[in-house]
């Protein structure tokens, strides 16, 4: 089956944002094919469907990092501050908005994310397994250390004993 939205698309328009994994509303209804307004306007009439942990709108701290990281340019004459849903809040949005393409479109970025969460494990237990491999290194480092000294006084010619001179 063909793809809607290539993940590495969805990828893009995830951010990080105090602390969680989100999507703009503005990217949010480009992917769905409708305007941020009435995205918007489906969610204002759902508000219920939508608590803190689903969506929230950002600070003026973030909007101004938004800002500054996407350019000036792309965010138009906005004159609210975007709204930012988390996995939740996106997996809430296919109730709200009926269309077949929103229904395609948020199977795929539920795809999306549960990849990044697999991903993120996957780097995850690769950083243990380093972190272990690293310490074993360590240790026979130290081995190491001892048995090359040990060598090296076996290589060593011995002292020469010097003869005593005088009475016993």
């Amino acid at each position: 089956m063909k793809e809607v939205v290539p993940r590495e698309v969805i990828e893009r328009k995830i951010l990080l944002i105090k602390g969680q994994k989100v999507m703009l509303d503005k990217d949010l209804a480009k992917l769905y094919g409708v305007t941020t307004g009435n995205l918007n306007k489906a969610v204002d009439r759902n508000l219920d469907r939508f608590p803190d942990d689903f969506m929230f709108r950002l600070g003026n701290e973030e909007f101004k990092n938004l800002i500054f990281h996407f350019g000036i340019s792309s965010w138009g004459g906005t004159r609210k501050f975007p709204r930012a849903f988390t996995e939740q809040g996106v997996a809430m949005l296919s109730s709200v908005l009926r269309s077949k393409r929103a229904i395609l479109v948020n199977v795929a970025i539920m795809r999306t994310f549960v990849k990044l969460r697999e991903m993120l494990s996957t780097h995850k237990e690769l950083a243990h397994k380093l972190s272990e491999l690293e310490r074993k290194i360590e240790k026979h480092d130290e081995e190491i250390k001892t048995i090359f000294e040990a060598i090296r006084q076996l290589m060593s010619p011995p002292a020469k004993r010097s003869r005593q001179i005088g009475f016993r």
